[in-house]
């Protein structure tokens, strides 16, 4: 069956139904990671997105749900050059095509992704849709298409409820906006006792646990969406309690300190940018998956200052919170899909715990 990606400028791509065949309307963002696409597909970050792969064979190695950083796939549509008919590879348990027709993602298979890339690139993320209709009316569907936006959805891609990963080390609060399960194994295992909170959970629910440390995760959408979440951030923010924030809890921290934030012409997604860390000089290649970066130009140096910096654009990736045992981070140490350079990153935090435990 025939499907069509259409941009909100006008541009069609034509290629072949992959999943399901549900119409999908989202925004339409690229990732160059070259393996991970199950990580990919089930990252709650791309909740109101629509996910290219630029790498041109997808499903090469089948689906293991061993893998997967959620229940369930989240971006609203995939996009691939070529879809691998038959997975080699002796984990697998399924095709790309059966999981996201299980979960009712549409997709489209067959298309230039390369000319679409670079189309994103040079004016920027937009909006599109995915559909098999035929006989389109541009017309109708243009400003539906320039009328979307991804809202709040961190609302949709948070826990229902609070649960514990037990452990025999420091006890770790771990605020759920969106959070892969990486990154909750990750401070798991090194020994960590991690509870996992809900967004719109209040500060004083999560302090009257004593936690030993919190931890602010990655999520998806605009960070001026989450209000509440980031009203309840200032407050931990005013404890004495190391923070440790990833994605959009690093955004969010700054949001409830005062800082600003953007979105950028196309963002970050992929599993090969270069972050600078800013005191050392030392260049790690990081996992990373956002639309929005900090304004460094609106740090307040008494509350913040930057701590890691992306080679390619010169963005901010990442903050040392003044006088705090606090620091955020744009990319992604627990990786899933990308390279574990940065996992140093949470035995960090660990130490910045025991340091206040022992105090």
């Amino acid at each position: 069956m025939r499907a069509f990606l259409i941009l909100e400028d006008g541009h069609v791509f034509t290629g072949k139904s992959i999943g399901s065949t549900r119409e999908a309307v989202s925004e339409i963002v690229f990732n160059t990671s070259m393996t991970g696409y199950l990580e990919v597909l089930t990252d709650p970050s791309y909740a109101g997105q629509a996910v290219v792969m630029t790498y041109p064979l997808i499903g090469n190695y089948g689906v293991c749900r061993e893998d997967m950083e959620s229940d369930r796939l989240w971006p609203d549509a995939f996009v691939v050059r070529e879809l691998s008919r038959l997975p080699s590879n002796f984990r697998s348990q399924d095709t790309i095509q059966n999981l996201l027709r299980e979960y009712d993602i549409p997709g489209i298979a067959g298309i230039d992704t390369r000319a679409l890339t670079k189309l994103l690139r040079e004016q920027g993320a937009m909006n599109g849709m995915v559909t098999t209709r035929e006989n389109l009316d541009l017309a109708e569907i243009l400003p539906r298409l320039k009328a979307y936006t991804t809202g709040r959805v961190v609302e949709k891609v948070t826990c229902g409820e609070s649960y514990v990963l037990p452990g025999k080390g420091p006890r770790v609060a771990l605020l759920d906006l969106g959070a892969k399960k990486n990154i909750a194994r990750s401070l798991n295992r090194r020994g960590c006792q991690v509870t996992v909170y809900p967004a719109d959970t209040p500060a004083g629910v999560i302090l009257a646990d004593r936690p030993d440390g919190i931890m602010l995760s990655n999520g998806p959408g605009d960070p001026k969406e989450c209000p509440g979440p980031i009203g309840e951030i200032r407050k931990l923010y005013e404890t004495d309690i190391p923070i440790f924030a990833i994605c959009l809890g690093h955004q969010l921290l700054a949001l409830a300190t005062g800082a600003d934030t953007y979105k950028l012409k196309y963002g970050h997604r992929g599993g090969n940018h270069p972050v600078k860390d800013l005191s050392t000089g030392r260049v790690y290649i990081s996992s990373q998956n956002h639309g929005y970066a900090v304004d460094t130009k609106s740090l307040d140096p008494g509350v913040a200052v930057p701590a890691f910096e992306n080679v390619n654009d010169k963005t901010n990736e990442g903050l040392c919170y003044t006088g705090k045992n606090i620091f955020t981070v744009q990319f992604h140490p627990e990786a899933c899909p990308g390279p574990g350079d940065t996992g140093y990153l949470f035995d960090r935090f660990i130490k910045m715990m025991e340091v206040e435990k022992h105090a």
